[in-house]
Formats: C-alpha cells, sequence, structure tokens
C-alpha cells in the first residue's frame, strides 16, 4: 500500500487522513484491497497473507475484515483463515446482471481500430459459423467490409481459426494457434483480405470469441500483421478483463497459458 502525501486542497488546506489525494476514502479503498487479495480458485487466506498481499499491517487487515464479515463480504473459518462471504457473490451477480457486452466491447474494438489504424471487430461462435456481433471501421478509405451479423466460416479466416483452436480443435494448425495465443491469415477466406485474430475468455477459461483487426492484403502485410499480434493479444486480454468482471491479473492471459 502507498503511503499518501498530503499535497494542499483547492482551499490551502491540507485534507484530512481519511482520504486518498484524488478525493477517495482511504479506509473504502483498503478494504477494497483486502477482497481483491483473493484470486480466482482461492477459496481461503491467512491474515498474515492478507497482510502481505495488500501491505497493510495485520492489526489495519483484521479490522477491515471484522468489519466487512458485519455485511456478510467476508467470512471466518474456524481455523481462523477468511474467505469472501456470500454478500460478495450477490454483488457479482448484480454485475453480471446489469452488464451490457457492447459497453465493454465497443471502447475496447474502438481504442483497438485507433492503434492499429484499421476495422476491428468481435466473433462469436453460432454452430459451425461465426458471427460479427461488433465491429469498429477503420479511418482508411480502402477497407474490409463485414456487417455485424453476418455469419462466416469457422475454418476461414483468423477469427475463426483462434476460436476453433481454442475450443480444443485438434491438429497442428491449431496447436501452433494455442502456443502462439494470436493467428495471422492472408488471402485465406478472400483473396486481398488479411487479419490478425487473438481469444477471448470469461471466468473459467470459458471461452467468449475472437477480437481481429482485417484490412487489404496489400497494406496488412505478413510483417505488419506479425507487428499488431501483440496490440490484438493485450485488447483482448483487456476484453476478457472486462467481460469476466475479474482483476487484470485473475484475467486468463492468452499467450503460452491456455488450458483445455
Amino acid at each position: 500500500m502507498p503511503r499518501y502525501s498530503k499535497p494542499q486542497s483547492a482551499s490551502g488546506d491540507a485534507p484530512t487522513q481519511e482520504q486518498t489525494p484524488e478525493g477517495g476514502v482511504i479506509a473504502v479503498s483498503r478494504a477494497l484491497q483486502v477482497m481483491e487479495a483473493f484470486h480466482i480458485g482461492e477459496r481461503h487466506l491467512t491474515l498474515a497473507e492478507l497482510s502481505r498481499r495488500t501491505g497493510l499491517h495485520n492489526s489495519t487487515v483484521l479490522r477491515l475484515a471484522r468489519t466487512l464479515a458485519h455485511s456478510g463480504y467476508m467470512v471466518q473459518r474456524e481455523e481462523g483463515e477468511w474467505r469472501l462471504g456470500p454478500a460478495a457473490g450477490w454483488l457479482g451477480a448484480r454485475y453480471q446482471a446489469g452488464f451490457d457486452i457492447n459497453n465493454a466491447v465497443q471502447p475496447l474494438l474502438r481504442s483497438l481500430s485507433e492503434q492499429a489504424q484499421e476495422s476491428s471487430s468481435f466473433y462469436v461462435r453460432e454452430g459451425d459459423e461465426r458471427a460479427c456481433i461488433a465491429r469498429v471501421e477503420g479511418p482508411q478509405s480502402v477497407r474490409h467490409h463485414v456487417r455485424i451479423g453476418m455469419r462466416l466460416p469457422l475454418q476461414l479466416g483468423a477469427p475463426g481459426r483462434v476460436i476453433l483452436a481454442f475450443s480444443g480443435e485438434p491438429g497442428e494448425v491449431y496447436e501452433d494457434i494455442r502456443r502462439r495465443g494470436y493467428h495471422i491469415s492472408m488471402g485465406e477466406r478472400e483473396p486481398q483480405v488479411s487479419s490478425v485474430a487473438a481469444p477471448v475468455f470469461g471466468l473459467n477459461w470459458r471461452l467468449l470469441g475472437s477480437m481481429c483487426i482485417s484490412g487489404p492484403t496489400s497494406r496488412l502485410t505478413e510483417k505488419v500483421l506479425e507487428a499488431h499480434a501483440q496490440t490484438v493479444m493485450d485488447a483482448a486480454n483487456r476484453l476478457s478483463y472486462a467481460l469476466a468482471g475479474a482483476r487484470s491479473d485473475d484475467t486468463p492471459k492468452v499467450v503460452s497459458t491456455w488450458h483445455p
């Protein structure tokens, strides 16, 4: 936990110790730190481990945990260890119930398109096809056109190949995709169209779809696509984080860490 300095406020007075420099409440920030110390799959943690992960003293963590326990956000086991309580689960359920996928997908596609200066899309599997459910057109006058809702083959093009690979499709080409964490396609579905795609996951490694940039092969050469691959994977990881509602360091990373 970083130590906060005491900058002067607009009125010339130093803020109280109950506030962060950004105007937040330190006690609330610390309580959230304690809850966020749990990684996905961890059932319980000792007080000492919570203290180590948050950088807070044992006594501070204990006070925060007991306060959170009053509202059901944490529970202390008989052995003394702590776990997240049922209220934390209800909070996640409320988030999921009120979540609009476009609120997460569109801004990230827009950011990816601005970075790559190409069109970006998000595809999901529908049976034996892939469907484009979100797209941001690139700024170039000559570009690859795909309509939202359009269905395309899974086995042709980078987005479809990525979906197949991370769905467990056997074969050397799919093993290579899983190992790299992305796939480049040049003229596979359309002779003059190239793309690079990476998978998007939800919680528990559930594949949600694939994210890609695409454009004319004359502009998106193999060298250019390789240069954009990391950008696409980073965007896919951020989207996975947003859709899962998890902390960024708990989100599945697509590079060499896929589990069937």
